[in-house]
This record gives structure tokens, sequence and C-alpha cells, in this order.
């Protein structure tokens, strides 16, 4: 009877130690570290319901510990810092400036990136096949994006023959999207001023230099210090009457005429998919950095009604979003 009762004991033993083991892995608060410039950059409620559909439920089998800048990038490695020493499983770190303080602060915490235009130019990531380190995630990096855009602005304003591209030279990636916008201005036949800033207070000195050669429209190139400045650089195009295409979508309702640029919403899915990835066990260097597939165009008709524009019908028709007056 003993020995039969070790040998019941020994199986009942084996059963329960993978689903105990099972349990205690469900039971798991996985902790997740939110780090961005401004909460601007940020959509909560996106994040929540991606994280959602994957079986992650704030409060109760994961939390999220955001934290943000607020509009200081040079804040963001204290920050940085903060997340680490909470010893979150995984950092989420939106835009360039923020992925960069993440990797000074650790070297071993799994990044996901987001809102990054090259992350092997600016050294983020060995290839976008093969990231190494403990950085993968999303790059906003399309190489047909910026042509893309200067075509549509050219259709919204076929008078358009000089146009101004405001650029961040401190910006890694803002030189291959001058390449990329030459390229499609010659095929348009159109003439570039590029327009450097460096600081929010070369602004008026650009707008400045882009009346003084006559520019007669205005593209953005993907840079946070532009992001940042939105308001002041869509009231300054507005004061100038230059009709102008940035690359994201919270343009056009504070003014612009249009944006063309990745959609933000499925790239939050994407980016919950690869923190699901990373909780389960994957190691950000096997992780390839996955680069948009989806884009969307806004329109702003009311901005184009004040600029004495008329939006072709066929255009219109492309927009997945219309604001009209």
């Amino acid at each position: 009877m003993d020995r039969r009762r070790f040998l019941l004991t020994s199986l009942a033993g084996a059963v329960a130690g993978p689903v105990a083991a099972e349990a205690q892995q469900t039971d798991r608060v996985h902790r997740i570290g939110w780090l961005g410039p401004d909460e601007a950059t940020h959509r909560r409620e996106w994040l929540v319901q991606d994280l959602r559909d994957l079986g992650y439920v704030e409060g109760r089998n994961v939390e999220i510990a955001y934290r943000f800048a607020k509009g200081n990038i040079d804040r963001l490695d204290a920050i940085a810092a903060e997340l680490v020493g909470l010893k979150v499983d995984v950092i989420v770190a939106v835009s360039q400036p923020a992925v960069q303080a993440a990797q000074h602060a650790t070297r071993t915490i799994p990044i996901v990136m987001y809102g990054v235009g090259d992350p092997v130019a600016t050294r983020l990531v060995a290839s976008l096949t093969r990231p190494g380190g403990n950085i993968t995630g999303l790059s906003q990096l399309s190489p047909e994006l910026s042509a893309k855009r200067l075509a549509l602005l050219k259709e919204a304003v076929p008078a358009a023959s000089r146009i101004a591209v405001l650029a961040n030279p401190t910006n890694p990636s803002n030189a291959p999207q001058i390449k990329d916008t030459s390229g499609a201005a010659r095929t348009l036949g159109v003439s570039l001023q590029v327009l450097e800033i460096r600081s929010a207070a070369d602004l008026d000195t650009a707008f400045q230099a882009a009346a003084r050669e006559r520019a007669n429209a205005l593209v953005t190139l993907d840079d946070l210090l532009i992001f940042t400045e939105r308001e002041r650089i869509v009231a300054l195009a507005a004061s100038r009457r230059l009709p102008a295409m940035y690359g994201w979508s919270q343009f056009p309702p504070a003014g612009a005429l249009m944006s063309y640029g990745v959609d933000f919403r499925s790239m939050y899915r994407q980016a919950a998919t690869l923190v699901d990835k990373i909780l389960k066990g994957a190691k950000p260097a096997d992780l390839p950095v996955e680069q948009p597939t989806k884009f969307e165009l806004v329109i702003n008709l009311k901005t184009a009604k004040a600029l004495g524009l008329t939006i072709p019908p066929s255009l219109l028709a492309r927009a997945d979003q219309v604001i009209d007056p």
C-alpha cells in the first residue's frame, strides 16, 4: 500500500506540475514601459485595445508604465532610466530620440521602436532583417513615400513650380528623404528649395527664405522637431499662403492642406504584435524590423478654400479622410 500510495502521489505530482506551472505563467503580470517625447505621439486607447486583442488586459495580466518628456527631449534619458529602474519586461519607444534614450539606458531589456525613420542609418539596428542587440520594431522609411508626397502635392497644386522642402539636417534619415524628393522633382519638372531647421528658432528664417525665393508650395520631411512644432509650422505656411504637404495625419486637423503618411493605426497593431512575441520569449535580435504597408491621405477642404484651390475630384476620391468646411 505504501508503494502504491507513493506511485499515485508521484503521478499526481507529475500531472499537477505542468498545470501549476501553466497557472503561474497565466497569472504573471507583464510590465511594459512606454517612452515618448509627448502625449500627442501616443494613442493609449489603440495600445490598450491591441494588447487586449492579444490577451493582455491592463490591470489584470499587464501593467503599462507611461513616461513622456512633455516636449523636452533632453528629459528622455532620465525617464528612460526610470523605466529601467521599474524592471519592465519591454520598452516601447516612440521617435528616434526616445529609442536612443532607451538604448543608452539598457542593453538588455528588449526595446520595440516606433516612429523611426531609418534605424540602420541611425545605427539603432545592424540591419532590418537581423537587427541584432536588444532593439527591433517598426521603421517609417518607405522608398516611395517622399516621391508620392510630392506627386500628390503637385496634383493638388498644378501651378506649383518651385517647392520648398522643410528638413532637419541633424536627422540622419532626412538625407535619403531629400534624395528621393529630388528624384521625384526632376520627374515632375519642379525645382526644390531646401529649408534647413535645427531648432524651432530657425522656423521664421526658413519661411522668410521661402518667400524670398518665391516658393509656391511646401513639403515637410519626417522629423520629430517638425512634428512637435506642427501648429507653428501650419500657421507660418498659412501666413505665407503656401499650400503644404505633411507626413502626419495630425496636421490637417490643425489647419494644414494635406498629409500623406503611414497609417499609424495599423502600425500600433504591428507594435503590439512584436511586444506579444517578445513577452512570449522571442529575442529582438531575431525579429526583423517591419516597414509600413498601409498609408493614408488626408485633405482639408477648408484650407483649400482659404488658399483659393480646387482639389481635383480624382484626388478627393483617393483620400482616406476629407475635412469639410
